[in-house]
């Protein structure tokens, strides 16, 4: 029996299900985000919530900083090409350009965010004003992204248009895309 203690990620050379990793990892970290302020309340800024902390930091530092910029700046264009495709569904674009701005509505909650966070994984205790919101805004986000626009992505999306998005994602993290 293989125990997997890690889930596998696709390789560049599969951007759209990349992104669907990067939005499983988002809600793990958006899952450790919502039992914080419980664990704070029972325990205080233990080691627990310090490492919970500085977790949800990393991520939301290095990755998805690097996620929106994949939608916003390669998948979202590629895919606007396609709106009057007669597959394409006749919102298509319209909620690109919602996804869109919430990145920067998601981001500037972050922002608001961060420093609590930042006290918390320093070992003191911190209010999480706002998180339960932003959480909730940023789980309906990802909703729309997972229900309407990674299937039409996985639909619409020459073979080259994927090759495309996969280079650039590995080039915005500095990772040569070898696959050919």
């Amino acid at each position: 029996m293989h125990l997997q203690l890690h889930e596998t990620v696709p390789g560049f050379q599969q951007p759209v299900e990349l992104l669907r990793a990067c939005h499983r990892r988002i809600l793990n970290s958006l899952d450790i985000l919502e039992r914080l302020p419980a664990h704070l309340a029972a325990k205080g800024a233990d080691e627990e919530a310090r490492t919970a902390a500085e977790r949800v930091l990393k991520y939301f530092h290095e990755a998805a900083p690097n996620h929106h910029a994949d939608e916003d700046e390669d998948l979202f264009p590629l895919l606007q090409r396609h709106c009057d495709h007669p597959d394409s569904h006749p919102q298509l674009c319209e909620w690109l350009e919602r996804l869109s701005a919430e990145h920067a509505e998601i981001e500037a909650g972050w922002d608001r965010l961060e420093p609590a966070l930042q006290r918390i994984a320093d070992g003191s205790t911190a209010e999480l004003t706002g998180a339960e919101a932003w959480i909730r805004q940023y789980r309906v986000h990802l909703d729309l992204e997972e229900r309407a626009v990674l299937p039409f992505a996985e639909h619409l999306l020459s073979p080259e248009e994927r090759h495309t998005i996969g280079a650039r994602m590995a080039a915005r993290r500095g990772i040569g895309n070898d696959d050919g």
